[in-house]
């Protein structure tokens, strides 16, 4: 394999040329960047990332600590960030938490000890002594999705409180009257808020949200069963169910089908994060939808600002409603096509003269 000494001489310049170039240093002539970057690629050489990384205390490397890989959204959220740093010139090391906060905390502690450049962390809870840590000692750190109250980092999420609102009131609008949710975990700052947004909505409209239409989730699809089960088996259940995030509405509708029961005949369902197996669903899920692609970007953006020891504000992106049929319908009737056998009967003419 060749090394840094092979190009210099293939280059027919100094090793400390060859390593100017390689950083971008712009003290190096046009002529000399070019040899050197024809030798470069006439050998096949391969800077060391991890010698390179010692002289200029920078890996280019990025860690993305997310709550869930099998959870579509965090999927999608993963691949924008990648994109977007890959752009910027960064990797990007992935550790999936799986929703528990110890293991979300292994993954923190290994990629500071890898000694990546920045986090982007979806906290699993609020109170992760490994972050805490991690901020007082200025690691650059962005929240991205949830955040942890009260710690002084920029925070790139989305604000779903109006599209809530939206689907309470087309919930209301379509005939609904006795809705419930399934939440997410108290301690997950998106957990608490879907539940605050879907309540005040309801307030809006004079509807109380009783306790017991209140389902206790993890963000998984078998809580949302779970969940659903028991709506189902009050003495008077809901006519609608909102699920605070895509598979724990999954879930539901494992449990609503195991009854027997049909949606939306028997029960409308609804989900926060829209994915896209949701249209082909039967039938297709009404769902809240994050911009998903804009929120990865943002936060590798904001990242790289900490990274330059800038201190970048927080983003805040607007979710909306995506109306489908799993909770009645309230589109208009699509007009009737004319019957061919039928002769056209052309409307009379009012300034016609008879």
């Amino acid at each position: 394999m060749a090394g840094i000494k092979d190009v210099a001489a293939e280059a027919g310049v100094s090793v400390a040329t060859v390593s100017r170039v390689l950083n971008d240093h712009p003290s190096v002539s046009p002529a000399s960047r070019a040899r050197v970057l024809a030798a470069v690629a006439a050998l096949g050489y391969r800077p060391n990332a991890v010698a390179r990384s010692l002289r200029t205390d920078q890996t280019r490397t990025l860690g993305l600590v997310i709550s869930d890989v099998l959870n579509p959204y965090f999927t999608s959220l993963a691949r924008a960030v990648e994109e977007e740093a890959r752009t910027l010139g960064y990797s990007v090391i992935i550790g999936n938490a799986d929703e528990r906060p110890e293991l979300q905390d292994h993954h923190v502690r290994t990629l500071l000890d890898r000694r990546i450049d920045g986090l982007l962390v979806s906290p699993t809870d609020r109170g992760s002594p490994l972050i805490l840590d991690a901020v007082r000692a200025a690691t650059p750190l962005v929240f991205v999705d949830r955040w942890i109250p009260g710690v002084e980092v920029p925070v790139v999420r989305s604000d779903g409180r109006a599209a809530v609102r939206d689907l309470v009131a087309h919930l209301l609008r379509i005939g609904h009257r006795r809705l419930a949710i399934i939440a997410g975990p108290a301690t997950t700052t998106t957990g608490s808020e879907r539940v605050d947004a879907f309540r005040t909505a309801l307030g809006e409209h004079g509807v109380a949200l009783p306790d017991a239409y209140i389902g206790q989730g993890d963000f998984q699809a078998e809580s949302g069963r779970r969940a659903a089960e028991r709506f189902l088996d009050l003495p008077e259940p809901p006519d609608a169910v909102f699920a605070a995030d895509n598979l724990m509405a999954l879930g539901a509708l494992d449990a609503i089908r195991a009854r027997g029961l049909s949606v939306p005949d028997d029960i409308a369902l609804a989900a926060f994060d829209d994915i896209p197996w949701f249209v082909h669903t039967d039938p297709p899920i009404t769902a809240i939808a994050q911009p998903t692609d804009e929120l990865g970007r943002a936060a590798v953006r904001a990242l790289a600002e900490r990274i330059a020891g800038r201190v970048p504000p927080s983003v805040t992106l607007p979710a909306r409603l995506v109306v489908r049929r799993s909770c009645g319908a309230e589109f208009p009737p699509a007009p009737r096509r004319p019957d061919p056998s039928t002769p056209h009967r052309s409307a009379p003419n009012p300034s016609a003269r008879t």
